[in-house]
């Protein structure tokens, strides 16, 4: 009976977290189009709903209606595939995120853990995962048999690489502080207000991996395997329809994955600042400070312009990687002398 209620209580936070997920990811484009409407002083979308808030959904009928090519020069099953690979990833990210401490459930015995899984090695999972998604990238440019798309597939492939070891390099200043890889355990070491959070003890790992993962998921201005000035759309030139849509909801689910990991390491997770708030569930801290994350996101887009491609590789290897290094190298230093 006890397996049958822990198969039911997975079942039913798998649907709940993939509801939310997609939920968020439609309303995310919705609310980037209505911050990048106001900071380039223009109107956002106004027409589909009351505040257009109906236009995530205009969108997704309209790219479900489109129609689907694929061009007679591509590898038919990878090209079909690697939308697949990018939004399946940037799913499965979330099993092992914690949104919120556990709870039992009134009149019963039955506490639940407010996270689908919560492994041992969850930051190396995320890892992992991660990269698969990037595969899903390269893979889309590349079976395209298009100049543009394996161009941007190129891009993404270096751009993964270089960004991703000072992004790794980072975080290993917050596990040697934790001793865990354990998300749950990061976010209790956390506990006792925000003078306790991550973010005062390792600033340059936080300011590293915000860019770096800004770099991760192609984001402005790191947006160089699109690069629409240049390469037209790169990797994704030739998908149309759904599997377009697929990468589109993938890089905007990697995206909310991205805030949800910066708020676990570094601003406590589901913890309230000051002891006093606790009383306001862990969930309700957790999605405001996604926020947050997400609305910083969406605003350096419309601030920052796009780096060129020698640039940002520059920037990677000879600035952020020394950084990360420096950085991890005197969070050992201190730890050892405080031991």
């Amino acid at each position: 009976m006890q397996v049958l209620y822990l198969l039911i209580e997975t079942v039913v936070k798998c649907v709940v977290v993939f509801a939310c997920l997609m939920l968020s990811v439609a309303y995310l484009t919705w609310l980037e189009r209505k911050v990048l409407g106001h900071i380039q002083i223009r109107f956002g979308p106004n027409r589909c709903g009351p505040f257009g808030l109906l236009q995530p959904f205009s969108d997704g009928i309209k790219a479900f209606f489109k129609e689907d090519l694929v061009p007679g020069r591509a590898d038919k099953a990878i090209f079909v595939i690697s939308p697949m690979i990018s939004i399946i990833s940037a799913i499965a990210l979330f099993a092992v995120i914690p949104f919120g401490n556990e709870f039992t459930i009134p009149g019963t015995n039955w506490v639940v853990k407010l996270r689908i899984a919560d492994i041992d090695i969850g930051l190396l999972y995320i890892f992992g995962i991660a990269s698969l998604g990037e595969f899903g990238i390269v893979l889309g440019g590349w079976s395209s048999g298009n100049k543009f798309g394996l161009t941007g597939s190129l891009r993404a492939a270096a751009q993964m690489i270089s960004y991703e070891v000072a992004l790794g390099i980072s975080i290993i200043g917050v596990i040697i502080l934790s001793q865990s890889l354990r998300l749950s355990d990061i976010i209790h070491q956390q506990a006792g207000g925000f003078w306790n959070w991550n973010i005062w003890y390792q600033p340059v790992a936080f300011v590293l991996y915000i860019i770096c993962g800004l770099a991760e998921i192609n984001r402005t201005p790191f947006d160089m395997p699109e690069s629409e000035s240049e390469l037209a759309c790169g990797f994704n030139i030739e998908y149309s329809s759904m599997k377009f849509a697929l990468f589109f909801m993938a890089e905007y689910a990697h995206m909310i994955t991205m805030g949800a990991l910066a708020v676990t390491l570094f601003w406590g997770g589901w913890q309230a600042p000051l002891p006093q708030l606790d009383f306001i569930p862990g969930v309700v801290w957790f999605c405001g400070k996604l926020f947050v994350f997400c609305f910083f996101f969406i605003w350096q887009r419309g601030t920052f312009p796009r780096l060129r491609y020698d640039q940002i590789m520059k920037f990677g290897w000879k600035i952020l990687f020394p950084l990360a290094l420096i950085n991890l190298l005197i969070t050992a230093l201190v730890v050892l002398l405080k031991g």
